[in-house]
């Protein structure tokens, strides 16, 4: 892969709304970002393998748990350091993006907002300092978008609960430590439970033959009879409200990773109009190039103003679970829809692995689908402006 040159585009000065707090979380790891991924991801999506080496350079950045306090091992920063971190990583590559979320959305803030004080003190330090990996399981063979219609159950035996069930499409399940796996009680009611590896009946077969986050570890999430400590269980919240406030943090995340990603192809992009020379003159210098690349910054600009105002709103407590799937929505549609154009203005030369571009597109193809799906982000909007929801 070429040497990583990139430049990051800030059309309207959104440096200003900043903080110096801000700027230098983001650039830390814009610079670890340039060091540690660039130089290997395409090699490893390649390979269809996750870099393993790179877990402590992510710890390092704060990369993991970054808005959790101090005293559990995070780093104690804001909503839009956390998101510019996403959006730093994920220019790199999506997967190590979707490393990074899950590790923080998806299993240290369950903990931390659902958990005990002594649940927290147990894991999140660890989880923090990338000593302990986790994984987050919702998503079940026959119940993607309908996750309240879950078949994973547990049973209260006396001691211990006693797990059966099974989850797909899980990030990081191949060598997580740790999983938050969400199941249903006796009655019916949704909890979330702490499942270690090595708890028998508990295994995580890799999920393979993937042409999308190729440098993502995926995996399934098996349990049969698989006692849980009682301890184990998150008691502080329960119902499909629990882990969709996971999914609100998560989302958020990627609402700023996506702009990464359209930031790389941009890029990209618009340093190979100026060198490719056709017809005697660069290609940038033809209207149907331009047209490409001034769209891809007008919505990288637009996308980058509804990211940061979300954050604000976060910062505030004041985001809804509506606006952050807009964002998410929104965000991810622009920066696939930008992989594309960039593709194209890169001709042959874009579907080569000398390039990010088409690793991003095919990455990009999964953060549309995760996380809520394209179409029920919108659905998600439709039902908060008119009252009348629409899922079924």
């Amino acid at each position: 892969m070429k040497p990583d040159l990139f430049e990051a585009p800030d059309y309207y000065q959104l440096d200003d709304l900043l903080s110096e707090e801000h700027k230098l979380v983001r650039d830390a790891a814009r610079s670890w970002v340039k060091k540690d991924i660039s130089p290997i991801i395409e090699d490893y999506a390649q390979k269809a393998e996750f870099p393993n080496q790179i877990i402590n350079g992510l710890a390092e950045i704060g990369a993991f748990g970054p808005y959790i306090p101090e005293k559990y091992g995070g780093a104690g920063l804001d909503q839009i350091s956390y998101g510019l971190i996403m959006q730093e990583i994920e220019r790199g590559d999506s997967g190590v993006r979707s490393t990074a979320s899950v590790q923080s959305s998806l299993v240290m803030y369950p903990i931390y907002k659902y958990g005990t004080e002594e649940q927290r003190k147990k894991y999140l330090p660890k989880l923090a300092s990338g000593a302990f990996m986790g994984c987050f399981g919702l998503t079940e063979p026959n119940h993607g978008s309908n996750p309240g219609g879950m078949e994973t159950k547990f049973k209260d035996m006396g001691d211990y609960y006693l797990l059966n069930g099974a989850k797909m499409w899980i990030s990081n399940a191949p060598f997580a430590d740790i999983a938050v796996v969400w199941a249903k009680n006796e009655e019916g009611r949704i909890y979330g439970l702490l499942v270690e590896r090595g708890m028998e009946g508990f295994s995580t077969p890799e999920t393979h033959n993937k042409w999308s986050l190729r440098a993502s570890a995926t995996g399934e999430l098996i349990f049969d009879n698989v006692k849980v400590p009682k301890e184990n269980l998150l008691p502080n919240k329960s119902g499909l409200g629990a882990p969709l406030g996971c999914l609100d943090s998560a989302r958020f995340g990627i609402a700023w990773g996506a702009i990464g990603a359209a930031m790389d192809c941009y890029d990209t992009a618009l340093r190979y109009s100026k060198e490719r020379i056709q017809f005697d003159k660069p290609i940038g210098a033809t209207q149907l190039q331009q047209k490409k690349l001034a769209e891809m910054i007008t919505e990288i600009t637009k996308a980058q103003l509804l990211a940061w105002r979300l954050g604000v709103l976060r910062n505030e407590g004041k985001a809804t679970t509506a606006q952050i799937s807009m964002a998410k929505r929104n965000n991810v549609e622009m920066a696939i829809n930008i992989a594309r154009e960039a593709r194209q203005m890169l001709g042959g030369m874009g579907i080569t692995g000398e390039y990010s571009i088409m690793r991003h597109m095919m990455n990009l193809e999964s953060v549309i689908t995760y996380e809520g799906t394209h179409d029920i982000h919108l659905l998600i909007t439709g039902a908060d402006i008119t009252g009348l929801p629409a899922f079924k």
